[in-house]
């Protein structure tokens, strides 16, 4: 079989392509990224407080605010964003408070999940669901 060089050059193109784009199977799960975090372990309701605004007029920046008494690590994932991880906090032995405030991008209407370890090795989970209105006009 005899091929043009068009006909080479699209079939190293295409196979270009298939190989640089992000496939679905690389991507995780919010899941599988608790999973990760948590090695599997039982995550208790108590424990951790997540502070976010029901309406977030402006999805670029929506304020968030996470503590847990006694944590050594925070994770604050968007589950509807295209990659949820949104920011890791991580507490040394001398930090004075398990606290944290920053400003995090959603992509529309999600919920934003926040995961404790604790000092005893146990999780603990707290989540809020953030609607993001368009243009700010509460649609």
């Amino acid at each position: 079989m005899d091929f043009t060089r068009r006909e080479t050059l699209a079939a190293g193109g295409a196979a270009a392509l298939v190989f640089a784009l992000p496939g679905g199977a690389l991507a995780a799960t919010t899941d599988e990224l608790i999973a990760e975090f948590t090695g599997g372990a039982e995550i208790a309701d108590t424990g951790i407080t997540l502070t976010a605004p029901e309406i977030a007029e402006n999805g670029n920046t929506v304020p968030i605010e996470v503590s847990a008494e006694g944590a050594s690590a925070i994770l604050v994932l968007a589950t509807g964003n295209p990659t949820p991880p949104v920011a890791t906090f991580t507490f040394g032995p001398l930090a004075a408070s398990q606290y944290a405030s920053t400003r995090i991008r959603l992509a529309g209407t999600q919920e934003v999940v926040a995961l404790a370890k604790l000092a005893d090795g146990s999780f603990a989970r707290a989540s809020k669901t953030v609607k993001v209105t368009i243009g700010g006009c509460g649609g």
